[in-house]
């Protein structure tokens, strides 16, 4: 099988189930943002020694893949079998989150993304993640299945700033305070 199909070339291309869009219809523009998050989750994942962030961050990019089928997909299409995301998947990153802030100091002001390339990997996925949390709310009047997305993405992103924070206390970083001018 190519790699290209020329499908695309007059700006056009496919949802699960043979609708043709332009590329830069909304629906494409969430899940490319989701792609995007995914490719960022494997650099985080390539900055990592311990196993037991691997196996989170491997386990982030399969229900990635799993929010980008669902927005790919034409929702009106009954045909199609999709994967879903279920409430145990936003519990599994709540459980994740609850068990590193047992470490992490509360927070009392707001920080500035740095002190590492990991750390700042960490909040560069949580800020894409944000943007592709507010594209996939542009589109959930089209498709109840969105409602989970965005709810597993808006925990994601806060899994990913807790993140950060951790890696500072593991990686022994100085957190960078963001201090008002007055």
């Amino acid at each position: 099988m190519k790699v290209y199909t020329k499908t695309g070339d007059k700006g056009t291309t496919d949802l699960l189930g043979g609708k043709r869009v332009p590329k830069n219809h909304e629906r494409i523009e969430a899940y490319g943002t989701i792609d995007e998050l995914m490719a960022f989750t494997g650099l985080v994942y390539d900055q990592m020694e311990e196993e037991c962030h691997k196996k989170v961050l491997l386990e982030i990019q399969d229900r990635l893949m799993t929010c980008a089928t669902i927005l790919a997909s034409e929702f009106d299409n009954a045909e199609i079998k999709l994967p879903e995301i279920i409430a145990d998947d936003i519990l599994f990153l709540e459980k994740e989150i609850d068990s590193m802030q047992t470490v992490v100091p509360r927070l009392t002001e707001f920080i500035l993304p740095g002190g590492h390339t990991t750390i700042s990997f960490c909040h560069i996925a949580r800020t894409v993640c944000r943007r592709a949390e507010r594209l996939t709310i542009s589109i959930k009047q089209q498709n109840t299945q969105s409602e989970m997305v965005i709810k597993y993405l808006n925990r994601l992103s806060d899994y990913f700033f807790v993140l950060a924070r951790k890696l500072a206390i593991e990686l022994k970083i100085e957190e960078i305070n963001w201090i008002q001018r007055s």
